[in-house]
């Protein structure tokens, strides 16, 4: 079986069938994303557990950066922030099974009239309108920035 002039068995080459081949074929990459299934392609949104990590980073760093002087309270006031309203937009769109711009003006509204509840209900309400109207707000600037700036 180890006999060299053995010809039934032939030496595994792993590299044998790729000295033809131009080195711009090896490395011919697909652009887009690949998935296993073809409804996962038609939905353009980030899984909940993306929301999650980004809204949460996001706020925290934007709330370290911008209450450097004060500390890290901001920063984690933010990244809560984040937090709730990734988790309540993430359960709107799995509740109503669509992803729009309601969801996330009601995870906006939602995210400030819980985060200020303790405060009292005017506190929660005034909280909540302001909460709605930022995340209408982000979403129409990112829909502008998406429209009117060339990529």
């Amino acid at each position: 079986m180890n006999d060299p002039n053995d010809h039934k068995y032939r030496k595994y080459h792993p590299y044998q069938d790729l000295y033809n081949v131009p080195a711009q074929n090896l490395y011919n990459l697909p652009t887009s994303p690949e998935f296993l299934f073809h409804e996962e392609s038609l939905n353009q949104r980030r899984s909940w557990s993306e929301n999650l990590q980004y809204y949460t980073g996001t706020g925290y760093l934007s709330g370290a950066i911008l209450g450097g002087v004060k500390g890290r309270k901001f920063g984690n006031n933010l990244g809560v922030l984040g937090l709730m309203f990734a988790g309540i937009e993430s359960g709107l769109i799995h509740w109503r099974d669509t992803d729009d711009l309601v969801n996330t003006v009601l995870a906006g509204l939602s995210t400030g009239a819980i985060y200020r509840a303790a405060k009292g209900p005017r506190s929660a309400a005034i909280a909540g309108a302001i909460g709605g109207i930022a995340a209408a707000g982000a979403v129409a600037a990112k829909q502008a920035v998406k429209r009117y700036v060339p990529i």
